[in-house]
């Protein structure tokens, strides 16, 4: 970098310095530090003004450009796109049996374990279990093949594999050399074959799917699997479909803000994965499949907006990928992005009151689903919660603000939803998601502490914690969904407390309703994605906690039982004979130990969505 800066005789001189020998806190006023430097040109007077020199501003951030790792924002403008991770290229396939295994790079063996018998369990409990190996069908035939290799494998790791009791467990893996080639060979676990209970299948699509992404990660090279399934599994086509799903999940790797040296693509190799399956397989098979990965991408997507630093997501660009998702929906999604006058048009004093403070204007985003042949039978809504980033306002945040990010994980959830369900294109069904986007920081518009704002409704609230914001945003979308688009139904989920998180723990989500029928729907569905969530009491009496002196409503309650007064708040700005339901996401939203987004929602919002037109 040229500096170029007076002496006290007014002449002159230039200086030649790397940014990078800079220290930080002075290299990032000169040249952001997302950008890859170029050289640069500033002037320096005597009185340390630093100016641009030999072109303008924007001619500086074009030349700076063309190096950058990723796109994000310059000086003057805020970022306004988001990039999505791509799906794994590898594809999978259904086939029959076949007498052919040596032309894959990777066998993977589903077993079985056998059922015990009660009388066995007891004794198991008494004394060691001795280590057994239990072959069946053509898993048996291939070990036959094998001069006893699988068996040796099973016996050698019985007290970790047990002959495949636990759904997913796999054996290391054996090579096998031949011809010059090198084979790989494993066992996957498939539970314990007891079909004399009804769940005994449950999970083991997702087990085996997150298996075989994890073994054709770590086994190098290999570009193509077969793995056998047996019938019991091979059969079912959600079983196939939740497998699908998982494999691709498992898969995801965030490089979007990496540079080339140091992306790291999981399974990189691998062009193709085969699911034998021994007698019939199920009907439409790979429609099954095809499915879950479609399903998959709105993981993806869930994952990706939840990572993204808000130096890339802000409100404007969050809206530009809810447009991205209506376009690649072959019709099914329309977008509409209301700005502030819209918004101030319909009364949504609640959201642009937190608003104030963005960097970017707010944008209230609408994705309306219709399906292909235009029969509903169902209008329902969807709102997330779309704090881009949460710095607690005035009432600023003293801890975690490094993982505010996450406080969009609500509008991760729809939009991920909203993305399979527009390649899914469920019958029945017209699905409003709604996501009120913006920031909650700090200037001199800010909202502070005892501002009251009054919502689309009318409800006026007192604002007695600029650090529970998120409310007041799902406020007026709520009322969106429910007044102006005439919505049967509503869910909302949202990143709202910690209180949640105090109560359920970090992977199981709160559902907040009282109506039972949506309460079980959600159950139903919550088991049915393999998302957690557990119903929480609705106590009524807590509700005098909300009441304000000066104005309808305050944001916040009392010390105790946050997230329950958080679920009551926000009943206010729904139709009380309609049935509403307060997802508490904060909890499952991230994995802490892998510091990554676990696109929690996405998965729980479609099986709801594609439910409700059946």
């Amino acid at each position: 970098m040229k500096f170029c800066s007076r002496n006290s005789l007014g002449r002159t001189f230039a200086t030649t310095l790397a940014v990078a020998s800079l220290p930080s806190q002075y290299a990032s006023a000169f040249v952001p530090n997302h950008l890859m430097a170029t050289s640069l040109s500033l002037v320096s007077s005597s009185t340390n003004s630093i100016g641009y020199r030999g072109g303008s501003s924007s001619q500086v951030r074009n030349m700076s450009k063309m190096d950058q790792t990723f796109e994000t924002w310059s000086f003057d403008e805020p970022c306004k796109t988001m990039s999505w991770t791509e799906i794994s290229k590898a594809s999978l396939s259904v086939s029959g049996l076949s007498d052919n295994w040596d032309d894959s790079d990777l066998v993977v063996i589903g077993v079985f374990a056998p059922k015990k018998e009660e009388s066995e369990e007891d004794e198991d409990d008494k004394k060691e279990e001795e280590p057994t190996a239990e072959l069946s069908g053509e898993a048996k035939a291939y070990d036959e093949k094998m001069g006893g290799a699988l068996s040796n494998l099973m016996l050698e790791n019985f007290k970790a594999f047990k002959n495949g009791a636990s759904a997913g467990s796999v054996t290391p893996t054996l090579r096998v050399f031949k011809d010059g080639k090198s084979q790989r060979i494993a066992l996957v676990g498939l539970g314990t074959l007891d079909e004399e209970k009804e769940d005994f299948l449950d999970g083991v699509g997702s087990a085996v799917g997150k298996a075989l992404a994890t073994t054709c990660n770590s086994e190098k090279k290999v570009a193509s699997a077969k793995i056998l399934l047996p019938e019991a599994v091979g059969s079912s086509a959600s079983i196939l479909k939740d497998m699908s799903t998982s494999f691709y999940s498992n898969l995801y790797a965030d490089n979007r803000f990496r540079s080339e040296k140091s992306k790291e693509t999981p399974a990189e190799d691998l062009e193709s994965v085969t699911l034998v399956c021994e007698g019939s397989s199920a009907d439409g098979a790979d429609a099954a499949l095809e499915s879950g990965m479609k399903l998959a991408k709105g993981v993806h997507m869930a994952k990706d907006i939840v990572n993204a630093p808000h130096n890339v997501l802000n409100s404007l660009s969050l809206a530009e990928t809810a447009k991205r998702i209506a376009e690649e929906s072959d019709g099914t999604i329309k977008c509409e992005i209301l700005g502030v006058k819209e918004c101030e048009e319909l009364g949504m004093g609640a959201f642009l009151g937190v608003a104030r403070a963005s960097e970017t204007e707010p944008q209230f985003i609408h994705l309306t689903y219709t399906p292909p042949d235009g029969v509903v039978k169902k209008k329902v809504g969807i709102v997330g919660k779309g704090l881009l980033f949460d710095t607690g306002g005035y009432n600023i945040k003293t801890a975690m603000m490094e993982l505010m990010k996450f406080d969009c994980g609500g509008a991760a959830a729809v939009l991920g939803a909203a993305r399979a369900i527009g390649q899914l294109k469920p019958e029945g069904v017209e699905a409003h998601i709604c996501v009120a986007a913006c920031e909650n920081m700090i200037n001199g518009k800010g909202v502070v502490p005892s501002d009251i704002l009054t919502a689309a409704n009318g409800k006026t609230i007192e604002v007695l914690n600029t650090d529970a914001e998120g409310r007041l945003t799902l406020a007026d979308a709520i009322v969106y969904c429910d007044k102006e688009m005439g919505c049967s139904s509503i869910i909302e989920l949202s990143t709202l407390t910690g209180a949640c998180m105090v109560a359920l723990g970090s992977g199981i989500s709160g559902v907040f309703t009282e109506n039972d029928d949506l309460a079980k729907e959600l159950e139903d569905c919550a088991k049915a994605s393999e998302e957690k969530a557990w119903r929480m009491p609705m106590e009524k009496s807590y509700n005098d906690e909300l009441k304000s002196k000066i104005a309808d409503l305050k944001n916040i309650g009392g010390r105790y039982g946050g997230a329950i007064t958080a679920g009551l708040f926000l009943q206010n700005f729904v139709d009380k004979k309609k049935p509403f339901a307060h997802i508490d996401i904060a909890g499952p939203v991230w994995d802490h130990g892998k510091g990554m987004a676990t696109g929690y929602g996405a998965k729980l919002v479609t099986e709801w969505a594609v439910r409700q037109g059946k």
